[in-house]
């Protein structure tokens, strides 16, 4: 009866050590789980302020005007994100406020590719784009700002510093980048400030850094600039050309008149949008 009794009670305790050690384990696995979380978590809002800061310093020493970024929102695991209150200045010399201000853009990043050397963006979805094209029917503010990014790609004026946040030195490919629902202001200080609005053509750019070297944030930057300057190029042409048509009566000397014509401002229109800004 005594020896029955003794295994029973060795199986007892025994039970009872594994639905202790069971728990233990359990209960390790669930802090681990929080763990990782936290750390995604912590990565995240991270990233999203690396991201935030290194726009914010570095856009303004390679466009050498004001870059302004509202929020970053990256969700690693999927790789997917949000970038609102994007707003680029206008350089000095021009009235307008912006020259670029952007709502939302929609991006989708492959994930792995953050913990290689080239970061590999499958989209950027630029939507509603609002575009101030300023000129004096010499020069405009979009081509300036593409200009001082050729100035600081050449080396010249002020070289971006180094940044300290992690990975925004790395190159970059975009397989997909798209700018749609955009509207241009057209702003024409040779008419008065007078003002006319237009809608910009849908801009496609795909395959940008493809390839092993992939590209750097100015040269991703330059080709974006220069598809949407000549995008707002090419619809502005029609609202000046409209404006340009009550030119006549901007002067009220009458010497002035006559030489403001509609076919001399027209040619100058012309000129703007053949020579490189």
């Amino acid at each position: 009866m005594t020896r029955a009794v003794k295994p029973a009670c060795q199986r007892i305790k025994v039970c009872g050590l594994l639905a202790g050690m069971k728990k233990i384990i359990f209960r390790l696995f669930m802090a681990l789980i929080v763990l990782v979380l936290l750390a995604v978590i912590a990565v995240h809002f991270f990233l999203d302020g690396a991201i935030k800061r290194a726009v914010e310093t570095i856009g303004p020493d390679l466009t050498k005007v004001q870059v302004k970024l509202g929020s970053v929102n990256l969700l690693l695991l999927s790789g997917s994100g949000k970038i609102g209150g994007l707003v680029i200045g206008n350089p000095e010399g021009y009235k307008s406020p912006s020259a670029i201000s952007v709502g939302t853009v929609s991006i989708a990043i492959q994930p792995t590719s953050l913990l290689g050397d080239k970061i590999i963006v499958e989209s950027i979805n630029v939507q509603a784009p609002e575009v101030t094209f300023e000129t004096d029917l010499r020069h405009n503010n979009l081509g300036k700002i593409l200009s001082n990014l050729d100035e600081t790609a050449a080396g010249g004026g002020k070289t971006p510093a180094q940044s300290k946040e992690p990975g925004m030195s790395k190159k970059l490919e975009v397989d997909d980048f798209v700018i749609s629902g955009g509207k241009i202001r057209v702003v024409v200080s040779t008419f008065a400030g007078k003002t006319a609005t237009a809608s910009l053509p849908e801009i496609h750019l795909k395959d940008l850094g493809k390839g092993p070297e992939g590209i750097t944030p100015a040269e991703l930057a330059r080709q974006v600039l220069q598809a949407l300057e000549k995008g707002a190029a090419k619809a502005a042409e029609g609202a000046i050309a409209d404006l340009s048509k009550g030119a006549l009566y901007l002067s009220n000397e009458p010497g002035k008149v006559a030489t403001n014509s509609v076919d001399k401002v027209t040619r100058g229109i012309g000129d703007l949008f053949k020579k490189k800004p």
